[in-house]
């Protein structure tokens, strides 16, 4: 007997890339299942180890990792590069497509019952493996990612709109609820690490200041101030319900370019943004017209209601 597909498509996602999709959401459904367990299975928020670029890696990072390769080495996947790998591994060398991914977005929050993610990106593979990720984030094909909280949702995009998927419990199926995300144009809302005020450049530190002075600031309204630090949760609030999420580069050490990866983060989001009718840049550039030089570049990213992301370049002396 054939396994049910874990996905019902709808006839949404085009017929090249749905065993793909469907190996992202079956090993989905069993990452869902492991976190639900929390502490009653093994110690998931234990630090194991380090990633090529420093950052430290909890028992779940690896794990995650572990499946989503396995089980896309079974589909037309060629090149796989992952947030937890320091180079690109080759699944299938007859293969015709190259995803990156990020297994366990926000993994700092295993342990405190926060939502979570997965978050993947899909190119055509080219001839070299690397090459194949550094690219135009215009070029993916697919980008988008699961999140893991009171719900399990998929949310992604193939360029024709913003799609979310719902996982029912019941049969372990995720079923499509929403064919057409829009993100609002205005907001009252804006997500940033606070904490980093005194490092931030002078156009980040003006437009929150202005967010901050209210209705009798330059923007004549008050603003809420969310941050829960897990890009896929803080996305998802944005795909929801409007706002924007700002993750510049400061002056710490090691922090001018910021902390997000352009190919597992960024390209990826990115394009379901804008897709939604949002946009993200880098604070004044579209993401779409940007490549990474290397497998883990850094950049720094802004995202969410058109009006407030055209308004934070404007503080950065560009226009969307």
């Amino acid at each position: 007997m054939s396994r049910q597909s874990p996905v019902i498509s709808s006839g949404l996602i085009p017929a090249a890339l749905t065993p793909v999709i469907e190996a992202l959401c079956a090993v989905s459904v069993d990452v869902a299942g492991v976190i639900a367990r929390g502490p009653l299975g093994q110690s998931l928020g234990n630090l194991v180890g380090e990633n090529s670029d420093g950052d430290g890696q909890k028992a779940l990072d690896v794990l995650c990792d572990e499946m989503f390769a396995a089980e896309l080495a079974k589909t037309d996947v060629r090149f796989y590069a992952s947030e937890e790998q320091e180079t690109v591994v080759t699944l299938n060398p007859n293969g015709k497509y190259a995803l990156a991914i990020d297994p366990l977005d926000g993994s700092s929050n295993i342990d405190v019952n926060v939502s979570i993610g997965t978050i993947f990106s899909i190119f055509d593979a080219k001839e070299g493996d690397e090459e194949s990720f550094l690219r135009p984030a215009s070029e993916q094909l697919a980008g988008g990612y699961v999140v893991y909280g009171p719900q399990t949702s998929l949310v992604v995009t193939f360029g024709k709109g913003t799609l979310m998927f719902v996982l029912d419990p019941a049969d372990k199926v995720f079923k499509l609820v929403d064919d057409k995300l829009t993100i609002p144009a205005t907001c009252k809302e804006f997500a940033i690490n606070a904490s980093n005020y005194r490092h931030w450049k002078t156009p980040v530190r003006a437009y929150i200041d202005d967010c901050l002075a209210g209705k009798d600031g330059p923007q004549g309204k008050d603003f809420n101030m969310r941050w829960v630090g897990s890009l896929v949760a803080e996305t998802h609030r944005i795909l929801s319900r409007g706002g924007v999420f700002l993750y510049p580069g400061d002056a710490r050490k090691g922090y001018d370019t910021g902390r997000l990866r352009m190919i597992y983060e960024c390209a990826p989001i990115a394009f379901l943004i804008e897709q939604a009718g949002g946009l993200a840049t880098d604070g004044a550039t579209p993401i779409k017209d940007l490549q990474a030089d290397h497998l883990h570049a850094r950049i720094p990213l802004v995202f969410g209601s058109a009006e407030e992301v055209t308004r934070i370049a404007a503080y950065h002396g560009s226009s969307q």
